[in-house]
């Protein structure tokens, strides 16, 4: 497997065992047949995907199946009921997988945002760390508000006018919330060190 490597430049082998599914306790086989009877389990690349262990940041949540529930509903919701088109959410999704250098969630998101009409090179320029030259007008205002937002702790009022008169609040909202969304995610999966697929390289440089 490739092993991550974290923005500290740590390596190691996953930290959170995958769980079979014949010894989960009954609150843990709950939080389970949620993930894997909902949409991410239509994805090719989720670690919801597949029968058997879930993988992905689900292998780490079952630890704590309330927590974890929460946490996958509201996933649910902030990928598959935003506002924003799945283009600029996942190019959100990418900006945080860029700030936490988060391995795995770069690798799953990448594809879905390329799938949904990212350009390639907006995410070469992502992954490298420049602000692409080439984005278009709703792909800058994601861009900027999100690199703002991680970097600064906020927003500029002339970010924040942009993405209000274009998305409007509820739009202000789910961006706010993907970025937010996204970092705990990262969180999971760059303290679990979570490895990619067999075969698969390593998309992020420490920068």
């Amino acid at each position: 497997m490739s092993i991550p490597t974290d923005a500290a430049g740590i390596t190691g082998a996953r930290r959170f065992d995958l769980l079979p599914v014949e010894n989960l306790t009954p609150g843990q086989r709950a939080l389970y047949d949620a993930i894997r009877s909902g949409p991410r389990a239509k994805i090719a690349i989720s670690g919801a995907s597949k029968p058997g262990p879930l993988g992905g940041p689900f292998n780490v949540w079952l630890r704590s199946p309330g927590i974890g529930d929460c946490v996958q509903r509201l996933g649910e919701e902030i990928r598959f009921r935003s506002t924003l088109p799945s283009k600029l959410n996942e190019m959100a999704i990418m900006v945080t997988a860029r700030f936490w250098t988060s391995q795995y969630e770069w690798y799953a998101h990448c594809k879905l945002a390329l799938n949904a009409g990212l350009d390639p090179a907006i995410a070469n320029d992502i992954a490298e760390g420049r602000r692409p030259a080439n984005m278009d007008a709703d792909e800058a205002i994601i861009y900027d508000f999100s690199r703002e937002l991680h970097e600064q702790q906020g927003v500029r009022d002339a970010t924040y006018k942009m993405a209000l008169d274009r998305f409007g609040e509820r739009g202000v909202f789910d961006l706010i919330a993907v970025n937010g969304f996204y970092s705990l995610v990262s969180m999971c999966l760059n303290v679990d060190r979570t490895p990619l697929p067999d075969g698969e390289s390593l998309p992020l440089k420490k920068l």
